[in-house]
């Protein structure tokens, strides 16, 4: 699957050797016969907690590994969140997965890793930066993501697995929004922004389309940008503004979102005038790529109006 929203797509198929962490022969993953494994007694289809609810979220130790990931996704989609205690980007990214999580009701489960506990689990996945995300179907990996994305993206990542994985998903409620998230999901931006504009137009409030907008906006902005000579650039000129704010997108797009908002607030502290507001405009677009759910968001708009006032 390809996103250019996504911070980074690594996913290789056949990439991935799980077979050291098999506690039996691969045998058992075949799929299960009826008789062998019906739906749990929670909501259909889904697992089921020991009083019978529906399971949305589980940490995984190597011990549990095949019974929580590899066996389970045999049934039910398991999206893997490979985290750590100090990871602040996993503190944006893994609340919004276990949202998302109990939202779904059982239609797919949460399996949450700590590296640093699980190391040889992160190294069969090859993990190489957190927070980093794999979808398991049927036993085997189908696809990951590395970062941090915006809710509306990550939703629709979600429900490709969930297709994936055979369960029914229902359709967009909006076909328009979808017709502009597919124009964007192809990196065609020009069709993009006209179907985003057009939601816009017909309502204003569109948080969805004000998101996919300002996705559009930030893609534009770091096309055929040299990541490392931008990020470095900026290094050496703290007071240049466009260097700045090349150098906050990149971050955004390499799921270090609060980063790029201190980077911005600082910024503010330091310009006057129209500088300033050139400033607090794109921290502001850097925003709604986000979504106003975002806590970092919040955070960072608190920060901003000290710095304005």
């Amino acid at each position: 699957m390809s996103d250019p929203r996504m911070t980074s797509s690594i996913f290789t198929r056949g990439a991935v050797d799980l077979s050291a962490l098999r506690s039996t022969p691969p045998a058992t993953a075949r799929p299960a016969t009826p008789a062998q494994a019906g739906p749990p007694t929670g909501l259909p289809g889904g697992p089921a907690g020991p009083n019978g609810a529906a399971v949305s979220v589980v940490d995984v130790t190597e011990a549990t590994f095949q019974s929580e990931v590899l066996e389970r996704s045999l049934n039910t989609p398991v999206v893997v969140d490979f985290w750590a205690e100090w990871c602040e980007p996993c503190k944006q990214l893994s609340p919004v997965l276990e949202r998302l999580a109990a939202e779904g009701g059982g239609t797919w489960v949460l399996a949450k890793v700590d590296v640093d506990a699980n190391p040889r689990i992160a190294q069969m996945f090859r993990v190489q930066g957190i927070p980093m995300v794999y979808a398991v179907v049927g036993g085997q990996p189908i696809d990951a993501f590395s970062g941090v994305v915006p809710e509306a993206q990550l939703r629709q990542w979600i429900q490709a697995i969930l297709k994936a994985g055979g369960v029914t998903v229902a359709e967009p409620e909006d076909p328009r929004l979808d017709e502009a998230d597919d124009a964007l999901m192809s990196g065609d931006l020009d069709a993009a922004e006209r179907a985003y504009r057009k939601i816009l137009a017909e309502s204003p409030a569109d948080a969805a389309a004000e998101a996919g907008l300002a996705q559009v906006g930030l893609a534009r902005r770091v096309a055929g940008a040299d990541p490392q000579a931008a990020l470095a650039a900026a290094a050496q000129a703290p007071d240049d503004v466009d260097a700045q704010l090349l150098a906050a997108d990149i971050e955004v797009l390499g799921g270090l979102a609060e980063q790029a908002y201190a980077r911005l607030v600082g910024l503010v502290r330091r310009t006057a005038g129209d500088d300033r507001e050139k400033v607090r405009q794109h921290l502001v677009s850097l925003f709604t790529v986000a979504g106003p759910d975002d806590p970092a968001v919040a955070s960072a708009r608190r920060a901003l109006a000290s710095a304005l006032f």
